[in-house]
């Protein structure tokens, strides 16, 4: 068996535990605090909303470029749904810091 081979097996091993451990450790930690999983939903509504109304403003739109990569007109939607989801987050995220500096600032 080569070096190569056995350093492969290592990160096997090493993504597996830190792929069970990403999955096992947050249900247990669910288990013991029902009320982080309420928290937990409204992050993910919330989300799952953004990304609703970011899929409903973008376009449709396939140039020649796009075809000739695979890009379909769905394809285009859902990137261009991405595109405006992380514009609004960030947008909302420069808002809150703005907002947190003045509250702050203010007491």
């Amino acid at each position: 068996m080569e070096l190569v081979d056995i350093g492969i097996y290592v990160v096997y091993l090493l993504t597996t535990l830190a792929v069970v451990g990403a999955v096992v450790f947050p249900l247990f930690h669910i288990v013991q605090n029902p009320k982080g999983l309420v928290k937990s939903g409204v992050g993910v509504v919330s989300l799952a909303l953004i990304f609703i109304i970011a899929y409903s403003l973008s376009g449709s739109e396939v140039t020649v470029k796009y075809t000739t990569m695979g890009v379909g007109e769905g394809s285009s939607r859902v990137i261009g749904a991405g595109l405006i989801m992380f514009y609004i987050i960030l947008m909302l995220t420069v808002v809150g810091i703005i907002y947190s500096e003045i509250n702050k600032a203010l007491k």
